[in-house]
């Protein structure tokens, strides 16, 4: 049953949602992350994930009171699906009101992705955000609900699509299962979906049959939503040049509110031969 009582399909990724962020301790300031147990078979690691499990890890590393404002992540080589990765945090400081971390993700002795995080008190000042653009419909509005066993939300387009686990560059997105209150949880959540739209979602048609690996990775969290109600994404690409694509996004809750702003860059490269798309 979801947040506004009504009933919700669930694709299978969707049952290995939260364990994603049950990160075991190893010591002080070091985590074991885990991939879903129906994911060993892709090869590839999602970048999302990596990314959404190294902002957990540094999150159990501050103060309860203080929410991510920031990240900013490189995806330095590709992760395997079919082993655990190991999640370093360096606390490089704890002011009075924020707090910054450096993470690394490493698999076989080599690191996978590195990440800064920044952490903020709640304050109070000038409130400012941008609505959400004209013409947009309400989910119910929307194209038919997409549920891809490999991804745990559920996708409704707005706008342009392409072949098979790609996404439109407009597009409502949510939580396939209830997610509990903690908006650490959602904010997590909300770094995962911010890499489902890398590439095939802004790319024109005639650039698809590309590979599109992510490079690096920003996202700013302006104020907390649930990612088990609708969210809009919107994606628009700003430059292709030299084997790389770089695009901006931003993610509103269903009330208008503006949650976040992404930017990241991906290689644009021909596929090899016998290659498909994959997650990651």
């Amino acid at each position: 049953m979801t947040t506004d009582g009504s009933e919700r399909p669930a694709p299978a990724a969707a049952h290995d949602l939260l364990d994603l962020l049950e990160l075991e301790t190893l010591d002080v300031d070091l985590f074991r992350a885990h991939s879903p147990s129906h994911t060993a078979g892709w090869g590839r690691l999602f970048g999302g994930q990596v990314a959404a499990q190294a902002l957990r890890a540094a999150m159990l590393t501050v103060d309860a009171d203080r929410f991510p404002h920031s990240l900013h992540g490189y995806f330095l080589r590709p992760g395997r699906s079919d082993m655990p990765t190991i999640v370093h945090v360096d606390r490089d400081r704890d002011g009075r009101s924020v707090s910054s971390r450096r993470v690394t993700a490493t698999q076989t002795g080599h690191v996978i992705f590195s990440m800064s995080a920044s952490f903020q008190v709640a304050d109070s000042g000038p409130e400012l955000q941008p609505a959400i653009p004209d013409g947009i419909p309400e989910p119910d509005d929307a194209g038919e609900s997409q549920l891809i066993d490999i991804y745990p939300f559920e996708i409704r387009p707005v706008s342009r699509q392409h072949p098979p686990l790609s996404l439109p560059d407009v597009y409502w997105a949510r939580s396939a299962v209830p997610l509990p209150d903690d908006p650490l949880i959602h904010a997590c959540m909300l770094t995962y979906l911010t890499d489902m739209g890398v590439g095939e979602g802004v790319l024109a048609p005639e650039l698809f049959d590309t590979l599109q690996p992510s490079i690096d990775h920003a996202v700013w969290f302006h104020r907390p939503i649930r990612l088990d109600e609708w969210t809009l994404f919107a994606m628009r690409p700003l430059s292709a040049q030299g084997g790389r694509l770089l695009y901006t996004g931003v993610a509103h809750g269903g009330d208008g509110t503006l949650a976040a702003t992404m930017i990241q860059e991906c290689l644009v490269r021909p596929l090899p031969p016998g290659w498909s798309h994959s997650p990651g």
